[in-house]
């Protein structure tokens, strides 16, 4: 499948050692160097715009900012640079470019002039240089503020100077990038996160190295690319309902009904042969949808009948009360597929006796935790989870056995052998009420269609973020979205990309 990896800081420094350990090693930072400065250059400097303020700061990052300096200045850009570093105690291949610079007529000045103007910026302070035990400095911190409060058009090189490469954490400040050109490969901060906010567009420049061939990569991009083949086969015209598949959806207790409905309707609306509700409350139970009568309600207890169901979403609107409980512990005892949404993981958070069940299962689950839910399930912070989304998200796979979509700015689905995908579809528009209820019926309706558990999770985690972003274009932007307009935005989208990919069928 078509899919760019993503590595950590750590894999991205061996790739590095590898490539730079054997004989006539190609100069990696000079590539680097000229990449960026190809991108300011036809995306940044265009028309009359000549003006170029550059920082570099005292590591690698900054000698490809010194690099790509060199390079706009030939070209006859104005150039301003800002080194923040010391010559001395510069990586050798950073202290050449500075050399080179030099040479070729440039100067340095240690901090931002307060009277300059400048067209745009490149970013070459840190990169991924920092972590969660280094940060940065108040002197950075600052110098990042002014370089924000200029309101240029900011080129950042390999992530913005800030942002946690591994994580996409920001600690306190880090520079808002137009452009976020990184090399090699993709990074987690980049994708995640606050990454989201902060990286603008952004360009991998590979350096001409095949990273997959020297570490094979455990993290992918989601993206179009990622699902073309993992969509559903076409209809074959000789079919029926019960070729698709018969799900059921345990939820909707006392006061949150609507969310059963809306799993409901998704999972229709996204081609599940029969749909069944099991409704848990205790007063004015409907025994129709009238909004969408083809949804078959029926008492909870008819849903652990053998053979009556091909797969089960349980949790939406499920509520905490002991019937739920005795729902969740007898659907973890089946052999169905489940999807596991919100009051079912909080409930399997606080009952070891319902983890223990759902670690030890054969059958398999998916679990959509938001990063509160997925606290709950790991036994720690909501700021622990988001210190590390992708750790986060790859504990709880291992731990529960599950394949699991950690929800969120960049969402992550992750998986029990390690692997793990970003996605890059959606917008804030899914922070809404009930977006979760709606793709937790996408899954189930994916799962008792039969695609396996992984192409589920992996299509309906972009398709719901893919349909938000169709949502967004037609209404102008993201305020106001509500859930049950994603339902027939990502129908109308999934025909037609089963079109698109089974022209004529």
């Amino acid at each position: 499948m078509n899919t760019r990896p993503i590595y950590t800081t750590a894999e991205i420094r061996k790739i590095e050692s590898l490539v730079l350990s054997v004989p006539h090693s190609p100069p990696l930072m000079e590539k680097a160097g000229l990449a960026a400065a190809k991108v300011a250059h036809t995306r940044l400097l265009t028309d009359d715009k000549q003006r170029i303020l550059i920082l570099a700061g005292p590591g690698n990052n900054g000698g490809d900012a010194l690099v790509a300096a060199r390079h706009l200045r030939e070209w006859g850009r104005q150039v301003t640079l800002v080194f923040t570093g010391e010559a001395g105690r510069l990586p050798q291949d950073a202290r050449q470019a500075l050399e080179q610079w030099q040479s070729a007529g440039g100067t340095v000045i240690p901090e931002l002039p307060p009277d300059g103007q400048w067209d745009a910026a490149i970013d070459g302070l840190f990169g991924i240089g920092l972590n969660e035990t280094r940060l940065l400095a108040e002197s950075y911190r600052q110098l990042i503020r002014q370089i924000n409060q200029l309101n240029l058009p900011v080129l950042a090189l390999d992530i913005p100077s800030g942002l946690l490469s591994d994580s996409g954490r920001v600690s306190d400040v880090a520079v808002k990038a137009a452009i976020t050109t990184t090399f090699i490969a993709l990074k987690p901060g980049l994708l995640t996160h606050d990454g989201c906010d902060y990286c603008g567009k952004i360009m991998v420049c590979d350096l001409e190295l095949d990273a997959a061939a020297l570490i094979p990569p455990q993290n992918w991009l989601l993206d179009r690319a990622g699902i073309v083949q993992r969509l559903p086969s076409p209809r074959r015209a000789n079919s029926h309902k019960g070729t698709y598949g018969r799900l059921g959806i345990l939820g909707g207790a006392t006061g949150m009904i609507g969310a059963a409905l809306l799993t409901g309707r998704a999972a229709l609306k996204l081609g599940a042969g029969r749909v069944y509700l099991g409704l848990l409350a205790q007063d004015d139970v409907p025994v129709v949808d009238p909004v969408q009568p083809e949804l078959m309600l029926r008492s909870p207890s008819d849903f652990f009948n053998p053979d009556f169901l091909e797969g089960l979403v349980i949790g939406p609107g499920l509520g905490s009360e002991i019937a739920a409980c005795i729902c969740l512990e007898r659907a973890l005892q089946t052999c169905l597929p489940l999807v596991l949404d919100a009051d079912a993981l909080n409930l399997i958070a606080q009952h070891t006796e319902l983890s223990s069940t759902l670690q030890a299962r054969k059958a398999p689950a998916i679990l959509t935790p938001h990063p509160a839910e997925a606290a709950r399930l790991l036994n720690t912070s909501v700021t622990e989870i988001q210190r590390n989304r992708l750790e986060a998200a790859r504990n709880l796979a291992r731990e529960f056995n599950c394949a699991v979509v950690l929800k969120g700015a960049g969402s992550i689905c992750a998986f029990p052998n390690g692997h793990c995908h970003f996605n890059t579809s959606g917008n804030p528009g899914l922070s809404s009420a009930g977006t979760g209820d709606v793709l937790s019926g996408f899954l189930g309706a994916l799962l008792v269609q039969g695609l396996p558990p992984e192409n589920a999770l992996l299509l309906a985690v972009y398709l719901h973020g893919a349909a938000a972003d169709v949502l967004l274009k037609q209404q102008n932007g993201p305020l106001g979205m509500v859930a049950s307009e994603i339902i027939p935005a990502a129908r109308n989208l999934l025909n037609c990309w089963i079109e698109e990919e089974n022209p004529g069928w």
